[in-house]
């Protein structure tokens, strides 16, 4: 029995082991009865939802599943997998697919350890050679490895009003926010084709410039449509030309700004400080107590940016699983070998990256 293992114990005394079965996702009961479980966790994210992995299995072609944990007909623990499979990066049991949270979430230790078995037996099953999982406690057994010094995460409460926000930024970053609220900007929030198609010509065009390629446009699209109202898009316009973009989902009070960029000429009008000040506003506005600035690598500028704004990194760790004889997958930009093919993606006309760059993005998972 591993340290921190608590037995589930039947009205007898007897030991209660959790039993796992695939969430059936077509019963709408079920689907409550899971979404219920995740707002009333602590660690529950947006990334354990059904809506989540449907989407984004949806959007770029790959395959989701959940597992449920049960112990005499209780919901004890969950996880949510997506198999994402590459020519290129290779095949990867994914918990939860294209989201940067979502591994295994329960309310029994001994839950886990079962759901992490049961994801071993479905990895093997399906041919993927590694499982990685965006978040939940180490995993004990076999194959099994733990990082918590690689990604850093980024969340803090959202001020009573702009004038108390503005005071929460530190003083540099706070002149620039200032700035940037001074310029004549257009601000559009919206769900429909208009908007998506903004978001992705900024999104992508921002991407391209740091040498990666743009997800389908059908990923962003097929989690508006399934968040519904939980999900939108916030665009700023210079002189009509939108210039920085965000797809933000809304969950339990809290707004998580996901795919979000500015063009070449948002750095210098400040654009993207527009941007996630007016997200701030925006999520205040629909009763939103949290801003998630997702999670960035440690030591990078992106982690640097997120600080210059107040927000305290928290290291995020991450257990993997590996097959004897399998390497993890690395399909990181920070990776050297990668180096030149990000210079000769920076180069590409952003016509053609967002052409080509779905094929290659919907398999990095």
């Amino acid at each position: 029995m591993g340290p921190g293992r608590r037995d589930r114990r039947g009205p007898r005394g007897r030991v209660v082991t959790p039993v796992v079965r695939q969430a059936r996702l077509d019963d709408p009961g079920e689907r409550a009865r899971i979404a219920a479980f995740v707002a009333a966790q602590p660690g529950g994210t947006p990334f354990h939802l059904p809506v989540w992995g449907e989407a984004t299995a949806a959007g770029c072609g790959q395959r989701f599943r959940m597992l449920l944990a049960e112990a005499e007909g209780e919901l004890v623990g969950l996880v949510p997998l997506t198999r994402i499979r590459s020519p290129l990066f290779g095949a990867a049991l994914v918990s939860t697919g294209f989201g940067v949270g979502g591994g295994i979430l329960t309310t029994d230790p001994g839950a886990a350890q079962v759901l992490a078995a049961a994801a071993v037996a479905t990895a093997r099953e399906l041919g993927c050679p590694t499982i990685e999982m965006r978040g939940g406690a180490p995993v004990e057994g076999a194959g099994w490895t733990w990082d918590d010094t690689r990604y850093v995460g980024f969340v803090r409460p959202l001020a009573v009003d702009d004038d108390a926000e503005l005071l929460a930024i530190p003083r540099k970053q706070r002149a620039d926010v200032r700035k940037a609220l001074a310029e004549p900007f257009e601000i559009a929030v919206g769900r429909d084709e208009a908007a998506l198609a903004e978001h992705f010509h900024v999104y992508g065009t921002s991407v391209r410039n740091l040498g990666t390629p743009v997800f389908p446009r059908r990923l962003f699209a097929e989690v508006i449509e399934r968040f519904g109202a939980d999900a939108d898009v916030l665009t700023v316009r210079h002189d009509g030309v939108a210039v920085a973009s965000v797809l933000s989902v809304y969950w339990r009070g809290t707004v998580y700004p996901y795919w979000g960029g500015g063009t070449a000429a948002a750095r210098g009008l400040r654009a993207n400080e527009r941007m996630y000040f007016e997200l701030m506003r925006h999520a205040r506005q629909r009763g939103c107590t949290a801003f998630d600035f997702g999670r960035s690598k440690a030591g990078t500028g992106p982690a640097a940016y997120k600080k210059n704004w107040g927000f305290a990194g928290e290291p995020l760790g991450y257990p993997t699983w590996t097959a004897d004889g399998a390497s993890p997958r690395d399909a990181s930009p920070l990776n050297p070998r990668y180096r030149l093919k990000i210079a000769a993606w920076q180069k590409l006309p952003v016509a053609v990256a967002n052409r080509v760059g779905p094929f290659i993005a919907k398999g990095l998972g």
